[in-house]
């Protein structure tokens, strides 16, 4: 499990030190705050971690510092889609740097690097894991992938494309092979809320076109609403067992496009991922998806952080702890707060 993500002069964050929850991780804040660089800042460390682990000539190999300096560089090139490398450093007059540290439960996976203003295509590795990562991290972005799908893979990697690097990835995983063996149960388990929502089942075919399954037969993806599509991707994704062993999801505004049935019903499937070995972390500022986990999680509590993040003058702040009362005042949540006290008070 990744415990602990410390990073100085990256983006908007002069420094922060996220301490993680073994189970859900929480970010919360305004627009243009820096949640998204979290996600994706940690998604980079440990998807480069894991895709070079992963590649035929190298599976057997230890990590080196020649592999990780241009590997890391290239994934958060990929991920984030700077001119360079360097402009990921936070703007400041004058040269600057960013270093930035990812602890891990195992020590034997810790990483640690920096680059400078001027960096182009290579960090400097500061701390080399000496195992890679065996597990493949998750990334779902604001939006859905399915109705894409079809050929995106194959464009992608042979024409350069403006796209981030996440929706690559993730498609990879979306067409994996059907989980079978011992571990049906529980995804039938984890399937059976979502289908329900859905009203159906996510079927993949031989063209590569993604259906919605219902009683009325099959549905082309993008004829089907996006808030369901969104939760298709998240069944896919389980029932290819990318969500199922231990490993890590990022889910960039989970409830983007989405009723607030839906939203309780994603609320739900956070709630027993994070229960089941996965180590998740969202990052929102919706006030009822919020509301919706505190409610579950007072049933079914979890090794839980939140992180809230807060404007000053020094740039982008990090306040946490184990509950939502605990990482301050968010404008957004106010205003939803302040909406609701306006609303009721025209009834009186």
């Amino acid at each position: 499990m990744l415990k602990q993500l410390n990073i100085k002069e990256f983006t908007v964050f002069e420094e922060a030190n996220l301490r993680f929850g073994k189970q859900l991780n929480v970010i919360v804040g305004e627009n243009g705050a820096g949640k998204t660089h979290l996600l994706k800042l940690a998604y980079a460390g440990l998807a480069t971690c894991w895709e070079e682990g992963n590649k035929p000539h190298l599976a057997p190999s230890a990590p080196t510092k020649t592999i990780l300096q241009k590997s890391l560089a290239d994934k958060l090139i990929g991920v984030f889609r700077p001119e360079t490398l360097g402009r990921l450093v936070r703007r400041k007059p004058g040269r600057g740097r960013c270093d930035i540290k990812l602890t891990f439960t195992d020590a034997a996976h810790n990483l640690a690097f920096g680059f400078a203003t001027n960096s182009k295509t290579e960090v400097g590795i500061e701390l080399l894991p000496e195992q890679w990562l065996q597990t493949a991290p998750t990334y779902l972005p604001t939006r859905e992938l399915l109705t894409i799908y079809p050929n995106f893979l194959a464009v992608y990697e042979n024409h350069y494309l403006e796209f981030e690097e996440t929706w690559r990835d993730t498609c990879r995983l979306l067409g994996g092979l059907m989980r079978k063996g011992p571990k049906e149960k529980r995804i039938r388990e984890l399937l059976a809320p979502l289908e329900t929502a859905m009203q159906g089942s996510i079927e993949l075919d031989k063209s590569g076109r993604f259906y919605l399954r219902n009683a009325n037969g099959l549905m082309e993806m993008p004829l089907v609403a996006e808030g369901l599509r969104k939760l298709g991707m998240l069944a896919r994704l389980i029932s290819t067992g990318a969500l199922l062993d231990q490993g890590y999801l990022f889910w960039d505004e989970p409830e983007a496009n989405l009723n607030p049935s839906l939203i309780k019903q994603v609320a739900r499937t956070i709630v027993e991922l994070s229960n089941s070995g996965i180590q998740v972390f969202i990052a929102t500022h919706s006030l009822f998806l919020l509301r919706e986990l505190e409610i579950l999680l007072a049933d079914k509590p979890l090794d839980t952080a939140f992180f809230g993040l807060h404007a000053s003058d020094n740039g982008i702040t990090v306040q946490q702890g184990a509950s939502l009362y605990d990482i301050g005042d968010i404008t957004a949540l106010e205003e939803s707060l302040q909406q609701s006290d306006r609303y009721l008070a025209l009834e009186d």
